[in-house]
């Protein structure tokens, strides 16, 4: 059985560490602890991870943000998956610093990636993994700070919250979105 899981963030070294990018940051690490690699592919870098029994593509768009629908649909099409199984990981403003929400689908709650998303595949009936960057900024200053690098007190904990996302993705690809909330959505 085949998985998309898809990391959201702007391709570039100048947005590599930013709080906006945290969907390559996770896929980075999963790959890492995996023992695979990503390759240029189309519309994106690819990488294939196994999993008992499972196949998890993963997918680090090429496209800037507004425009991950793209990558999405086309990957979508290419390894025949369904919506259920496309796993989007994604910053989210609205929850704490490292807090993890796993939700089987819902609206783009503001955020350009997810709106993307949304129009170009025409459901809002995917999982998504929201990783809370906080709200730390003064009015009007949103894309600065979600653009900005990680606080050292953020920096300090990243690597244990980003690598409990990694077990909440093989969690999803094994038992399913609902088993996956019930285990992470909590930690």
């Amino acid at each position: 059985m085949k998985y998309l899981i898809v990391g959201l963030g702007n391709p570039g070294p100048e947005y590599a560490n930013t709080r906006h990018n945290i969907g390559f940051i996770v896929l980075d690490a999963l790959a890492r602890a995996s023992n695979i690699v990503f390759s240029p592919d189309r519309y994106g870098d690819r990488a294939e991870l196994r999993h008992k029994g499972r196949t998890l593509i993963l997918i680090k768009p090429s496209t800037f943000m507004n425009l991950s629908g793209k990558t999405v649909r086309y990957w979508m099409e290419q390894e025949k998956v369904v919506s259920e199984r496309v796993l989007v990981i994604t910053d989210d403003l609205a929850l704490p610093f490292g807090k993890i929400r796993l939700r089987p689908s819902g609206g783009a709650g503001g955020h350009n990636g997810l709106t993307s998303i949304i129009e170009l595949i025409g459901t809002e009936t995917f999982p998504r993994l929201r990783f809370g960057i906080g709200s730390e900024f003064s009015r009007g200053r949103q894309a600065d700070y979600v653009l900005s690098p990680w606080n050292k007190e953020e920096a300090a904990v990243l690597d244990e919250r980003v690598k409990i996302c990694g077990e909440a993705i093989l969690d999803f690809g094994l038992m399913g979105i609902g088993h996956a909330m019930n285990t992470f959505n909590t930690r």
